[in-house]
């Protein structure tokens, strides 16, 4: 890697770009060609985006989420703008000159709402919108230099409110094209082509700012002074001048000076910190720049924000200078919240900028382990990294571990210089302790931010006396981690209250916590060994506890006074004589042996037999064989009970015994819960007042419940996916051939089984033995018939893969990051890929589904319907055909019907969501409803696929009945194409009554003359029982001309025929249809032409034959 440049001194501040927002655009459809982003405003909650179709997008900042889909028939969206004191208000311009106020009502849950409407610029294209900001009042500029404002009515306080005065008002007509608008403490500034204009709203007075004219686009804005020294004074305004530039006048529009950047902006531009490319700085020096800034935005933290199609400047009028100016290609507009821009590129790609001084960004970047792209931030502006006031933001720790991170053999180069910047550090300035200002003029020691002192030990140890000084002085090591600006991952604490209290008492005597992991500074040796000493004498007093606990009941449970009521028999497996316990651990290390041998001979048994094909074929010999061989795995290899508890009823021959699941016995730093637990259920019913028959009495029902609750449902048993004990290479091939068969048997033959054990008890107990594989195909085919045996297939594989640091990365929430590391983990099976994917979804939603395709074709979309809600699924699906090119769509999806009844499911899963309203769609009766197949469908692309897949004819009869169910009348007139139902079709036609529908290719057009006829029958009986009003469902049109020619009526169908077999023909069918045809002139016209244009065509012809036959005469002569 190439030496890093170093920028100038006066250079603190960087550009960054660190949410990719492609994603985003990706899952709204709006990186196609066709349908684009035209514009876009920012709030505090909201980024919305409009749209080349009209629709405006609501997404929430917070996680990216879209909220709210607003549409508009009126055109295109051309601008935007969020209310800035109540967000609940958004404005938005249209191509045609309309200008809308919607109501969102997220608050009260209700629907948007269109609170005021204007058409006061009709026919012009609106360049600016601005809110009062103090008002519910909207300020519109248009091309022809007319200035209006719209208040917008609002349901909270009442709709009337707003009309008391006239709601449209226009303001003033300026001399050219409104650039720019601005709007504070009750004062509109207007920037034209020629002038600055100020208008004071309240008095109703206008003036000029500054004398002299301009010729071309310039911005302007207001800079309000709320900081520091400048709080309460009146805000300034800067006004762009030709050659760089730029007025700044008072409130009053007195130009008070002119800031000259034209030579300032001969500096080198800084780079773009980016993940897409890597940062180049060029320290050539350019020559003078003359921009026309064509407009000004006032930036959080004083600052002057302007643009040109190829750069973006950032400047601070107060001391008139740079703070950076940076190439961008293709910017189109530019809005900005705080410190915050978002860009439209005029392919409209969006771009998320941040602007953040140098040490800050290094921060962000190590938090989202950037560890390159950092380094080479660090070196490049080093005059800022080193010096006392970066320590707060980043420490030496971190930069260190920076070092760590890069790759030697690679970045090298990088590396070097990375230490000279370490060694250049400055401690943070502080007037603390003498006791600091002794000890800082060490070399060997540097002072933290918190006042730590920290021993730089360039050898890589640390001596008895540096651990020492670091443990004394480690007592406010709490108040430097509380300053630390990145997360880190907290341990899990015990819960136990004398545990806490100890370990608080420890962290008292000793002076270090030991919850608080230092991520980037190894703990001394000392310290690390006295923690594991306390760690296991804890572990021993509370084994020791454990131990004389269930001694203690075991001796409780034994009461020879219950004589009256049943008498309860409880053995309990615990001993205190070491002696005895030693035998009873030497007698169960030597019958392992004799266990194992004897789960070998019924396992060779169980293979033997199966080798049958009469056995293997049949299902009841088959699950004999398993049957037989099952007892032998139960008793070797079945879960250890640690505590049994036996029911003897007096008077009946019935003994019972409880088995107790005391798996979590096998964790000793667990707390002694259980035993007690079960302790206080055996006598919870007993006080001391009541005597020993009524504890007796109380007994029994308690251990029924206890057994109902643990025999009646698998889930109670805990997934063991490691066996309890070892086993040889070749049993275990042959175990997982059994236990495969058992649980695949038990799965798909649940109705007539003997098994004793049912498929998700034995998958949960026995899973150590499964093939993941298979499991994960068996789940897949029986997943809605037995969920509960999915979701604990897949429960077991989230504890196998829990320690995967692909794990760690998807909980901190990070979606981008989540799919780099799945990525990474490629090639995988899809059983170790899914639960990472589970962890993703229920972190990220409908978000983490749509990048889902990418993974295909390890996991497939039977995987993902499993796994997500059912919109979910239809927006992955869509995704992940969409990414195929469009000639290879139909084989693809094709390919994915695996079984075929997956395309009705599809189907109807198409037809369900983000589609019309039913009564948009269909009449009370069931009919078409007139023009209702010009409403758009969400997943129209998918539902136009799914509709002409090959099907057979029932398949295609079924799909024919769900489109005209829900109203989707184009796939509806295709497949009754299909069928070659034409009467449908011609019915259905008529009754949408779009002639366009009869026009090939995309359209079906009658073949004979008596589907001419009777269409035209149809027509006629459409428009007498027709109820339909013109320009419904945005099919209006503006004259009557236009109407009845995209009419389904005699004269259009008349003109039609007659361009197929002429007027002549066509009037004679009319005539034989009984249909009495006064033709307007328009289609007198029409026909008149066509015969004219018969007769030509005729003679044409008929000279053509004549030299034909001219020609061949002369060849036979």
């Amino acid at each position: 890697m190439p030496c890093v440049p170093l920028v100038p001194e006066n250079n603190t501040h960087v550009l960054a770009e660190f949410d990719c927002l492609d994603p985003l655009l990706a899952a709204l459809r709006l990186d196609s060609g066709r349908l684009k982003c035209t514009c876009l405003a920012v709030s505090r909650k909201w980024l919305a985006l409009g749209t080349s179709a009209g629709g405006l997008h609501l997404i929430q900042r917070e996680g990216w989420k879209q909220r709210l889909i607003l549409t508009h028939k009126e055109g295109s969206i051309t601008q935007v703008a969020c209310c800035p004191h109540d967000e609940d208000f958004i404005a938005v311009a249209t191509s045609q000159g309309l200008v809308v106020v919607w109501e969102l009502q997220l608050e009260r849950r209700g629907r948007p709402e269109r609170v005021s409407v204007s058409w006061e610029h009709r026919g012009q294209a609106i360049t600016a919108l601005c809110w009062d900001t103090n008002a519910l009042r909207v300020f519109v500029g248009d091309t022809m230099g007319k200035v209006s404002f719209l208040r917008a009515g609002s349901s909270k306080t009442g709709k009337g409110s707003a009309f008391v005065i006239f709601p449209v008002q226009t303001v003033t007509t300026v001399d050219s094209k409104v650039v720019q608008l601005g709007f504070q403490d009750g004062r509109l500034l207007v920037s034209s082509l020629s002038r600055c204009y100020i208008c004071d709203t309240e008095k109703e007075k206008f003036w000029r700012v500054g004398n002299k004219e301009r010729d071309g686009e310039y911005g302007a804005c207001f800079f309000p002074q709320n900081r520091g020294l400048l709080l309460g004074q009146p805000p300034l305004l800067y006004c762009a001048r030709p050659g760089s530039r730029v007025w700044e006048a008072n409130f009053n529009g007195e130009v008070v000076s002119t800031h000259q950047f034209k030579q300032l902006l001969a500096s080198p531009p800084l780079p773009l910190i980016t993940n897409r490319d890597e940062p180049q700085y060029n320290e050539t020096q350019r020559s003078p720049q003359s921009v026309a800034f064509a407009k000004l935005l006032y930036m959080g933290d004083q600052n002057l924000l302007t643009w040109t199609d190829s750069a973006i400047f950032i400047f601070t009028p107060q001391n008139g200078q740079v703070l950076l100016w940076t190439e961008v290609k293709d910017i189109a507009e530019i809005v900005v919240y705080r410190s915050e821009l978002f860009c439209l590129h005029g392919s409209g790609r969006l771009s998320h900028f941040t602007l953040l001084s140098a040490e800050r960004c290094v921060e962000r970047l190590l938090r989202r382990e950037s560890w390159l792209l950092a380094a080479v931030v660090c070196c490049m502006f080093q005059h800022t990294i080193t010096t006392s006031r970066a320590r707060k933001c980043i420490p030496i720790d971190r930069l260190e571990h920076l070092k760590s991170q890069l790759n030697p053999s690679t970045a090298a180069e990088l590396i070097g210089q990375l230490e000279e910047v370490i060694n250049k550090l400055e401690p943070l300035d502080s007037a603390s302790s003498s006791r600091r200002s002794s000890i800082s003029s060490h070399e060997s020691f540097n002072v933290l931010d918190c006042g730590i002192y920290r021993v730089i030990s360039r050898r890589g140890s640390q001596s008895e006396e540096e651990t020492g000084s670091l443990t004394n002085q480690s007592v406010s090591e709490e108040e430097r981690l509380k300053d630390f600006s990145f997360v880190q991952e907290e341990d899990n604490i015990d819960n136990d209250p004398q545990s806490s209290e100890r370990l608080e008492v420890e962290r008292s005597e000793q002076g270090l916590s030991f919850n608080l992991p230092l991520s980037f500074r190894p703990k001394p040796p000392r310290i690390a060994l006295q923690a594991v000493k306390e760690s296991v004498s804890s572990f021993m007093k509370k084994t020791t506890e454990k131990i004389n606990t269930l001694q203690m009941n075991s001796e409780l449970w034994q009461r020879p006074e219950c004589r009256d009521g049943p008498i309860v028999e409880i053995s309990a497996s615990t001993t205190a004589d070491p002696e005895k316990m030693e035998n009873v651990v030497y007698d169960e290390m030597s019958s392992t042996e004799a266990d194992l041998n004897e789960l070998q001979t019924a396992t060779n048994h169980a293979i033997a037999q199966i080798q049958d094909p009469y056995v293997l074929l049949d299902p009841d010999g088959l699950e004999e064989t398993l049957l037989e061989w099952l007892p032998a795995l139960e008793k070797v290899l079945g879960p250890v009970e640690l505590l049994t508890v036996q029911l003897t009823v007096s008077g009946t021959e019935s003994n019972r015994s409880i088995p107790i699941d005391d798996s979590e016995y096998m964790n000793p730093f667990r707390e002694q819960q259980d035993a007690s637990k079960l302790s206080n259920q055996l006598y919870s019913s007993c006080d001391h007042e009541e005597d020993d028959s009524h504890c007796e009495r109380e007994l029994v029902p308690d251990h029924e419940e206890n057994h109902n609750e643990f025999s009646n449902g698998f889930h109670l048993e805990p997934i063991r996916v490691n066996p309890p004990k070892p086993v040889s290479s070749e049993l275990l091939v042959n175990l997982t051939l059994l236990a495969m068969l058992y649980t695949e048997h038990s799965c798909f033959r649940r109705r007539q089984s003997k098994y004793t054990m049912s498929c998700g008890t034995f998958l949960r107990r026995y899973f150590f033995l499964l093939d993941q594989e298979r499991v994960r195909k068996m789940c897949l085919l029986c997943h809605r018939d037995q969920p509960d045996v999915h979701s604990s297939f897949i429960e077991a594989m989230q504890e196998l893969t829990q320690s995967n640091k692909v794990a760690d990365v998807i909980q901190r929430g990070d979606l981008q990051r989540s799919l780099r590391s799945l990525r990474e983990l490629q090639p995988c099976s899809a059983s170790t890929l899914l639960p990472h994917l589970y962890r993703l979804y229920e972190k990220h939603g409908e978000a983490a589904v749509r990048s889902l395709s990418q993974f295909h074709p390890t996991i497939t979309p039977a995987d993902v319907m499993a796994m997500a809600d059912q919109n979910h699924f239809l927006a992955y699906l869509d995704n992940l055909v969409q990414s195929r090119a469009e000639d290879h769509k139909l084989s693809f999806i094709q390919s994915l019907l695996d079984p075929e009844s997956l395309r009705q499911d599809w189907l109807e899963l198409a037809l369900s969501n983000d589609a019309p309203q039913l009564c948009d769609t269909l009449t009370p009766s069931g009919d078409p409803r007139w023009h209702s197949h010009c409403f758009s469908w969400g997943y129209g692309r998918l539902l136009s696929l799914l509709i002409r897949l090959p099907a057979d004819l029932s398949s295609k009869q079924a799909m024919a009945d769900s489109c005209r169910n829900h109203g989707y009348w184009m796939g509806y007139l295709y497949l009754c194409n299909q069928l070659q139902r034409r009467s449908e079709v011609f019915s259905t036609i008529c009754q949408l009554d779009d002639i366009s529908l009869l026009e090939e290719p995309e359209g079906v057009a009658p073949q004979t003359l008596e589907e001419w006829k009777l269409l035209i029958k149809l027509s006629q009986q459409s428009r007498v029982s027709s109820d339909h009003v013109p320009g419904l469902n945005g099919g209006g049109w503006s004259d009557d001309s236009g109407v009845n020619a995209r009419k389904v009526s005699p004269e259009t169908l008349m003109l039609m025929l007659a361009r197929s077999v002429g007027p002549d023909v066509a009037l004679d069918v009319l005539e034989e249809c009984g249909v009495q045809l006064v033709q307007s002139p328009h289609s007198q016209l029409i026909c008149e032409l066509l015969r004219v244009t018969e007769k030509r065509q005729r003679a044409i012809i008929q000279t053509m034959l004549d030299r034909c036959d001219r020609f061949l005469w002369s060849q036979h002569a």
